[in-house]
């Protein structure tokens, strides 16, 4: 009886936590409701789907004037315009449409033919580019943050020192000021130095540059912690069999401390790709920029902003589901 009575609490409980998550939602909304129209402010959704992609028409223009002279083929028209500058010839494909006649004069930059293209809008170019940042830089840091935290577990003071300077300098300063020293400073000497190869290092790279150094700091201590947890009799046992330090930490340390350091290496890249908003400051456009600008031709602050977040939040969530399906697999095995 008593179990019952128990039982039923907390089935109660569970419910009104329910009704009280669902409350919360309805307050939140009702109040951004209220805000929005004491402001006045008028939602345009519509207007906003045009940033995601649209319609481009495409014109194909004479860059000389002269006579045409149409030939149709199986995928289009060839197109010969034959003036004082001598004989230009264009394409125009099956999918455009044709604006001249066979033997017609055309003007210099008048309109040969024209189509339209589907594009991809600022949003989803901006997304493109943090999509790429991240991810180059998220593999970078794993990459770095092992080397980092074996390291730091080394005894050798070379690797063990410099791996400890390194952590420090990188936590011990902004990312904002690291992603400035990585553009101005050693994008200034670098470029410089491949000048006369005709060579430029675009930007995005030292964005990524920086995001990876600063990432494979955080992940080093994630994996030195997640080594010293496992128990020093494992790596007894390995040695006991004839392993050498190599195969000892590939095949026994590492994968036992994988299952322990894949939760807070989720966190990070996730605070990885909210960090490669802040690549905007070197004229890069991520997400970020491209949402600002978007809003400064559009006046819709309040529509873009929500789909910006909205879309860091699909990202990260997909990338927080990705991870935990490697972590139950990890357990599995």
């Amino acid at each position: 009886m008593i179990s019952n009575i128990k039982r039923l609490e907390k089935k109660g409980l569970y419910n009104f936590s329910i009704v009280l998550f669902f409350l919360m939602l309805f307050s939140i909304c009702a109040s951004l409701y209220v805000a929005t129209a004491k402001i006045d402010y008028v939602w345009r959704w519509d207007r906003s789907l045009k940033y995601f992609a649209y319609n481009d028409l495409v014109e194909i223009e004479a860059e000389a004037r002269g006579t045409a002279v149409v030939l149709p083929t199986d995928k289009g028209w060839n197109v010969e315009i034959t003036g004082e500058d001598g004989k230009k010839a264009y394409f125009v494909p099956k999918k455009a449409e044709l604006n001249i006649l066979d033997g017609e004069y055309v003007y210099e930059e008048g309109v040969i033919g024209s189509y339209t293209e589907f594009k991809a809008g600022v949003l989803l170019r901006g997304l493109w580019i943090t999509i790429k940042a991240s991810a180059i830089a998220t593999v970078f840091g794993i990459i770095i943050g092992l080397m980092c935290g074996i390291a730091r577990l080394s005894s050798n003071p070379f690797f063990k020192w410099s791996a400890i300077t390194y952590v420090e300098i990188i936590r011990g300063s902004p990312l904002l000021v690291q992603i400035f020293i990585w553009y101005f400073v050693f994008g200034t000497i670098l470029n410089a130095m491949f000048t006369s190869y005709g060579f430029q290092i675009e930007a995005i790279w030292y964005g990524i540059a920086a995001l990876a150094f600063f990432t494979g700091a955080y992940v080093g201590e994630i994996v030195r912690a997640g080594i010293q947890s496992i128990n020093k009799g494992q790596t007894e046992a390995a040695r006991s069999l004839g392993m050498n330090g190599y195969q000892c930490m590939r095949y026994i340390i590492l994968p036992q401390a994988l299952k322990r350091i894949l939760p807070p290496l989720a966190g990070q890249f996730i605070n990885l790709i909210k960090d490669s908003s802040l690549l905007g400051i070197i004229a890069i456009r991520e997400l970020t920029k491209a949402t600002r600008e978007v809003i400064t031709t559009s006046l819709q602050p309040f529509e873009l902003w929500f789909i910006c977040a909205i879309m860091y939040l699909v990202l990260t969530f997909s990338l927080s589901m990705a991870l935990q399906y490697l972590e139950r697999m990890s357990l599995i095995k």
